[in-house]
C-alpha cells in the first residue's frame, strides 16, 4: 500500500487491535458455550482472501490476486471459474458447483451471502434427446447479489458447462409455460420485482438460455397449471429462479449484452434480440420509458412523467461530490420540491439506469417557476429558492439533472440528447475563432445574435428557448401577434394577453 507513515501506522493499529479482539473471541469459544468452537467470520486482508474464506477452494486467493492485476471484475470471475472447473474433484457436479460459487464470489468481491446461500446447488440432467445439460438451483438470497451479478452467474455457469463438454438446456413447451406462470404468480402473490417481464420476454429468455435456471420452492403458493413436470421437482413457486430471470437476465440484458461482446462468448445472440425488441434496426430511437413509474408507493412523490415537458433535463457531466450512480440536482430545485430530494436520497429515474443517489450541484440550471404575482423567474441558488418558496404558484421547468457519461456506458444505454450548455457552445465557438474574447463569455441578447450570425455557431444557450415544447399552431399564433402588436423600445413590449402569456411561459421566456 502506498501511503504516508502516519496512515500506515493507523492501518497497522486497526489490524493489530482486530487480531486482539479475535484472540479474545477464540478463548471465549473454547469454553464450549456456543454452537461453534471458533469465530464464524474469519478475518481477510483483501478481496482474494475474502473469496477463498467465503467459498474456497483452498489456495485460490493467490491466483485471484494475479488475475486481478490485469483483468476486470467480470473477466476475472469467468477466468477463475474456468480454471477451477478443470481441477480435480470427486465429480463434475462438485466441480461445477465450486466454479460457479467462486466466480460469483469474485464478482461480488466476497462481501455478499449470495455465493453461499443464493445458489442451492447444481445438477447435471438429461435432455429428451439424450444429451446432458447443466441446471443451477437458485434460492432467495441471490437477491442480495443484484441483477447484474444474478445474470452473470448464469453466464459463468454457461462458460464452465462448456469446459466439461455439457450440452445446452433444451426446454419443453410445458417448461416454458411453467416459467411464465411462475413469474407472474411470484409477482402477484409473493414478492415485488423491480421489473416484471412480459410472457413474450420470458419465452425469449427461457427458450434460448443455454443453462437451466432452476430453484428450490421458496414460496408457500403453488402453480395452478403445468404441475408435476418431470424435470421440475416442485410445484411451489421458485423465488430464486424468478429473481434471476426477471431482475437478472431481463432487467440487465443490456449489461449482459455488453459483457458477452467484450468477452467474445457465443450462443447468447438471443440477448441482442431481447434488447432490440422495441428498436427499429434502421433508426435507433429512444422512447419514453415508464418502468420507473411502476409500483409507486403511497407518500412517494412523482416529479415527472416519462419524458414529460417540464421534467428534469439531461445534462452530461459530474461534480466533485458525485460518485457512482449519482445524479446532480440544483439546490434550488431541492428546496422548491419541499426538500424531499435531500442529499443521498435514492431517486428512481427513467434513463439510463434504474436509480441514482441525489447530490447537490449549483453549476447546472435551476428550476423555472411562475410566482403568484405572475412573474416568471429562474432560481439558481438555494438562498433565492428559500426566499420565494412560499410565493411559487407553479414549477414550469425542474431544471437540469446531472448524469455522467459513465452511467450510460455502465448500463450499455444509447447516448441521449443532452442540454445544450455553455461548455458545448464555447467549444464550437473555439473551433471557429480560437481564443474567445471576454465580452463573448456572457453576452447580451444583441451580442449573442451577432456572434451566431458572424461566426456560424448556434445561439448562446442562455437565449435558447424551449421551442420544441410548443405546437406549430402556437408558434404561428405568437409570430402573428408579435408582428401585429409589438413595440420595440430597447426591449420587446407586448400588450397583455392570456394566451400569449401561456405560450411565453411554455417557452420559459424570462
Amino acid at each position: 500500500m502506498i501511503c504516508s507513515k502516519e496512515m500506515g501506522n493507523y492501518f497497522d493499529s486497526l489490524k493489530n487491535n482486530a487480531e486482539k479482539c479475535y484472540s479474545i473471541a477464540r478463548e471465549a469459544r473454547k469454553k464450549n458455550l456456543d454452537a461453534e468452537t471458533s469465530p464464524e467470520i474469519p478475518p481477510a486482508e483483501d478481496m482474494a482472501s475474502r473469496v477463498e474464506k467465503l467459498v474456497g477452494p483452498e489456495g485460490i486467493a493467490d491466483r485471484i490476486r494475479v488475475l486481478n492485476k490485469n483483468l476486470g471484475r467480470e473477466e476475472l470471475s469467468i477466468q477463475i471459474a474456468k480454471e477451477i472447473v478443470n481441477q480435480d474433484f470427486k465429480g463434475k457436479e462438485e466441480a461445477l458447483d465450486q466454479a460457479i460459487r467462486t466466480g460469483l464470489a469474485a464478482l461480488t468481491e466476497g462481501v455478499l451471502v449470495a455465493p453461499l446461500d443464493g445458489i442451492a446447488g447444481v445438477k447435471i440432467k438429461k435432455n429428451f434427446n439424450g444429451s446432458y445439460y447443466l441446471s443451477v438451483y437458485f434460492a432467495g438470497p441471490i437477491r442480495s447479489a443484484g441483477g447484474t451479478a444474478q445474470a452473470m452467474a448464469v453466464l459463468i455457469a454457461d462458460v464452465v458447462r462448456r469446459q466439461l463438454g455439457l450440452s445446452r438446456y433444451l426446454p419443453t413447451k410445458e417448461e416454458i409455460e411453467r416459467y411464465k406462470e411462475e413469474i407472474q404468480i411470484y409477482k402477484s402473490h409473493a414478492r415485488t420485482l423491480q421489473y416484471t417481464p412480459t410472457s413474450e420476454e420470458i419465452e425469449l429468455i427461457t427458450s434460448n438460455c443455454p443453462v437451466c435456471i432452476d430453484g428450490e420452492g421458496t414460496e408457500k403458493v403453488e402453480v395452478f397449471g403445468n404441475r408435476n413436470l418431470a424435470r421440475v421437482e416442485t410445484n411451489r413457486v421458485r423465488g430464486g429462479m424468478c429473481l434471476v430471470i426477471a431482475e437478472g437476465l431481463c432487467l440487465k440484458a443490456p449489461k449482459i449484452q455488453k459483457h458477452v461482446k467484450t468477452l467474445g462468448i457465443d450462443g447468447w445472440d438471443f440477448v441482442d434480440k431481447f434488447v432490440n425488441r422495441t428498436k427499429n434496426e434502421d433508426v435507433m430511437k429512444i422512447t419514453p420509458n415508464p418502468k420507473y413509474m411502476k409500483d409507486i408507493l403511497a407518500g412517494r412523490p412523482v416529479f415527472s412523467s416519462p419524458s414529460r415537458k417540464g421534467g428534469f433535463r439531461l445534462r452530461y457531466g459530474r461534480c466533485r461530490n458525485s460518485g457512482l450512480a449519482a445524479v446532480g440536482i440544483n439546490p434550488a430545485a431541492m428546496h422548491l420540491l419541499d426538500d424531499f430530494l435531500a442529499v443521498g436520497t435514492q431517486l428512481k429515474i427513467e434513463h439510463p439506469g434504474k436509480a441514482g443517489a441525489v447530490v447537490p450541484c449549483d453549476s447546472i440550471d435551476g428550476p423555472v417557476v411562475l410566482l403568484k404575482n405572475g412573474d416568471l423567474i429562474q432560481v439558481n441558488n438555494a438562498n433565492d429558492a428559500l426566499k420565494i418558496k412560499d410565493n411559487v404558484k407553479e414549477i414550469v421547468d425542474l431544471g437540469e439533472i446531472l448524469i455522467s457519461y459513465g452511467e450510460f456506458l455502465e448500463n450499455n444505454h444509447l447516448l441521449m440528447q443532452g442540454s445544450y450548455c455553455t461548455e458545448w457552445w464555447e467549444q464550437e465557438l473555439k473551433e471557429k475563432i480560437g481564443n474567445i474574447p471576454d465580452e463573448y463569455m456572457n453576452p447580451m441578447p444583441e451580442t449573442a445574435f451577432k456572434i451566431s450570425e458572424k461566426h456560424g455557431v448556434p445561439l448562446h444557450p442562455k437565449y435558447c428557448l424551449f421551442w420544441e415544447d410548443l405546437a406549430k399552431e402556437d408558434i404561428l399564433f405568437l409570430r402573428k401577434f408579435i408582428l401585429e402588436n409589438c413595440r420595440y423600445d430597447g426591449s420587446l413590449i407586448l400588450p397583455s394577453d392570456k394566451n400569449i402569456k401561456e405560450i411565453l411561459i411554455k417557452l420559459c421566456a424570462l
